[in-house]
C-alpha cells in the first residue's frame, strides 16, 4: 500500500505533466500556425485569416497555463537581496509568509478574472476577426490562478510542517528535493 504521501506526490506529478503538456501543445500549435501563415503568406500569397488573433489567444493560454507548474517549483524571478542576512534556520520562516503573500495576490487576482470572464460571456464580448467568445480564454486564466494559488498554499503548508519538524524529510527544506524541486 502507497503513503498519502506517495499518492499525493503521484498526483502532483500528474497534474504537472499534465499541464505541461498542454502548454507544450500549445506551444506547438502556435509553431505550426506561424509556420503556416509565413508560408502561405510568401510562397502563395494567401496567409491564414485570423492567424494573429489565433496565436494572440494561444500565448496567452500558454502564460497561464505555465503558471501553476512555476509556482508549485518556486521558479518564479526573484531577488536574493535578504539571503545573506537571514539567518540560515528562520529560511522556513520566510518561506512560509513569502508564500502565503503570494497566494493572497493570485487569489485576488483569480477573483477578479473570473468576474472578467462572467461579464464577458453575458455581453457576449468575441474577439474582432473570427469572432471567438474571449470568456472562455479568460475563464481559462481565472482557473490558472486560483490553481497556482492553491498550489502557492500548499507549498506554504510544506514548508510550516517542516520548520516545525512535523515532517522530517521530504519537504521543500530537505536537501534531497532542493535542486529539481520537491518531485522530480
Amino acid at each position: 500500500m502507497h503513503s498519502p504521501t506517495t499518492r499525493a506526490a503521484r498526483i502532483g506529478r500528474g497534474l504537472q505533466l499534465m499541464l505541461e503538456g498542454v502548454a507544450g501543445a500549445t506551444l506547438f500549435g502556435m509553431m505550426l500556425l506561424t509556420t503556416a501563415d509565413v508560408t502561405g503568406r510568401y510562397f502563395f500569397n494567401s496567409p491564414i485569416l485570423g492567424a494573429v488573433e489565433l496565436t494572440q489567444l494561444m500565448l496567452a493560454a500558454l502564460v497561464f497555463l505555465s503558471l501553476p507548474v512555476v509556482c508549485w517549483r518556486q521558479e518564479h524571478i526573484s531577488v536574493d537581496l535578504l539571503d545573506a542576512i537571514f539567518p540560515a534556520r528562520l529560511v522556513w520562516v520566510r518561506e512560509v509568509i513569502v508564500n502565503l503573500l503570494v497566494t493572497a495576490a493570485l487569489w485576488v487576482m483569480a477573483r477578479r478574472v473570473w468576474a472578467l470572464a462572467e461579464r464577458a460571456f453575458e455581453w457576449g464580448d468575441v474577439t474582432e476577426f473570427l469572432r471567438i467568445p474571449r470568456g472562455y480564454l479568460i475563464g481559462l486564466i481565472a482557473a490558472m490562478l486560483a490553481l497556482s494559488a492553491l498550489l502557492t498554499l500548499a507549498r506554504a503548508v510544506l514548508y510550516l510542517l517542516e520548520g516545525c519538524r512535523v515532517i522530517r524529510q521530504g519537504g521543500p527544506l530537505s536537501p534531497a528535493t532542493k535542486a529539481g524541486g520537491p518531485h522530480d
